[in-house]
């Protein structure tokens, strides 16, 4: 299988993953504000935040790309269920903070602070983002954008300016498999 066949198989689960990126780095951005700031006693807290705002920027991004041919539902119901299955990723991802922090004990002064902040940084915003990913892109999928090909495609211009009217299509035919 060719790279192109699977970008074209995958499209979806990449793009997923490119707003996933983008959420992450606010994600940290707000969790490290909040954290280092007002919130400096209550990591979890601060995680569930920043989690929060970033999932308003993942509903814009992956109604808006990801998924822009999916839906089947109207839009205050596919906005419901999406916050809902958030929300169950918000707990997702916190739970592997809590656990490391409350159950493990990796907090200062049992630890060191460079100790306690890798252990925060390595549970909170890798295992529990990664965690919280796999949930969503399923529950999106199945739930949120159930229908493929619900809302019509853009079609794209082949060359750029305003004077294209040929969509990339008819430009150039779509691959067989003797070119793969």
């Amino acid at each position: 299988m060719s790279l192109t066949a699977l970008a074209r198989k995958h499209h979806e689960a990449a793009k997923f993953l490119v707003v996933g990126g983008i959420c992450f780095v606010a994600t940290a951005a707000i969790n490290y504000a909040l954290k280092l700031t007002v919130l400096s006693g209550k990591p979890v807290t601060a995680l569930a935040i920043a989690t929060i705002l970033a999932t308003v920027l993942s509903y814009v991004l992956n109604r808006e790309w990801s998924f822009r041919t999916r839906g089947g539902r109207e839009r205050r119901h596919e906005a419901a269920l999406f916050f809902s299955v958030s929300a169950v990723g918000v707990v997702l991802n916190s739970l592997p903070l809590y656990i490391s922090r409350y159950v493990f004990m990796l907090s200062v002064p049992d630890v060191s602070r460079s100790t306690q902040e890798i252990a925060d940084f390595v549970s909170g915003m890798i295992i529990g983002t990664l965690v919280a990913m796999c949930f969503r892109l399923w529950a999106f999928r199945t739930f949120v954008f159930p229908h493929a090909d619900a809302r019509v495609r853009p079609p794209r211009k082949a060359g750029r300016g305003p004077r294209s009217s040929v969509t990339r299509h008819e430009a150039a035919p779509a691959p067989t498999p003797a070119d793969d």
